[in-house]
């Protein structure tokens, strides 16, 4: 399992809980004092919790972090078949329900994270008392993908198990993180080679994710049907972008659609982090933390 136990200096410790959730069994990763408030962090797809480590590193003031590894990814269960989305959204109510089971709370959410946040904040408004969604605002669907196309393709992927890329050892799985974010530094990409990675059967090196996850939605995403969740979101919320991330890649030609989406959002920041790709959380932890804490301090 990656990251079990706590981690070694310099970066801050955390434990791992194992928690019951839905009948799967949860890794939830912890860090700072049990008494301090609290804030959940949500990795993105192909992803798991240790990914906010260096934004943790780099916060000033206590909070008590609450990661969990979303079913199919990390420590927690592999289904070894097909993933719904809306099993998502009631993961982290049963999560909630665990860590916070009254008041509010701030969710923080990266890239898949960021989607599953924000619409819960919609489905539960009283619930959310601030959300921040990081280099997510909807997906942007090719123009011809249709259900029976998509249909065919999820059937067509049943007939055998997926498989990820493999790689030889650590280091080579280290070169291949930098290949793909070359803003990685080398002890940061190490780090994350040893704690989102795992061993393969065969000794290899390859992501700690389901291979399901790979297979494509059965499913045509409409960004409208997102859209009426977001309206209902009454807490504030920072949209944090990366000035090379996902959201500027797919909206930046389209000034009108991207304030569509916005506008969704009745009490809304948005912030550019420079420098930084999709994984604003590895290429700017510092500016990210600053980002955060500033906006958490307006509640």
């Amino acid at each position: 399992m990656p990251g079990s136990g706590r981690e070694a200096c310099p970066h801050k410790p955390s434990t791992l809980d194992r928690v019951s959730v839905r009948g799967l069994d949860y890794a939830v990763r912890r860090w700072g004092p049990a008494d301090a408030p609290q804030l959940f962090l949500l990795h993105g797809w192909m992803d798991s919790s240790p990914t906010f480590q260096f934004v943790v590193d780099a916060l000033h003031r206590d909070w008590q972090i609450i990661a969990p590894d979303w079913r199919g990814f990390g420590g927690s269960t592999w289904l070894g078949h097909s993933y719904w989305f809306p099993d998502y959204y009631a993961d982290l109510e049963a999560l909630l329900a665990h860590y916070a089971p009254e008041g509010t709370v701030r969710l923080v959410g990266h890239s898949m994270g960021a989607a599953v946040a924000g619409v819960y904040a919609g489905l539960r408004p009283g619930r959310v008392s601030q959300l921040v969604m990081m280099d997510f605002l909807g997906l942007k669907p090719p123009p011809d993908a249709d259900s029976p196309m998509l249909l065919g393709k999820w059937l067509d992927a049943q007939a055998a198990a997926p498989r990820l890329p493999t790689h030889a050892d650590h280091a080579a799985f280290v070169r291949r993180l930098r290949t793909v974010n070359p803003r990685l530094t080398p002890a940061r990409a190490d780090f994350l080679a040893r704690h989102v990675g795992r061993a393969a059967a065969d000794g290899r090196v390859e992501m700690a994710c389901d291979p399901w996850h790979k297979v494509p939605s059965p499913f045509v995403y409409r960004i409208e049907d997102v859209m009426a969740c977001w309206r209902r979101v009454c807490a504030p919320t920072l949209m944090l972008f990366a000035d090379h991330g996902y959201v500027i890649e797919r909206f930046g030609d389209d000034a009108d659609e991207l304030q569509r989406r916005l506008g969704c959002f009745a009490d809304r920041r948005v912030v550019t982090i420079a420098d930084a790709g999709h994984n604003l959380q590895h290429d700017q932890p510092e500016r990210v933390a600053a980002a955060l804490e500033d906006f958490l301090a307006r509640a």
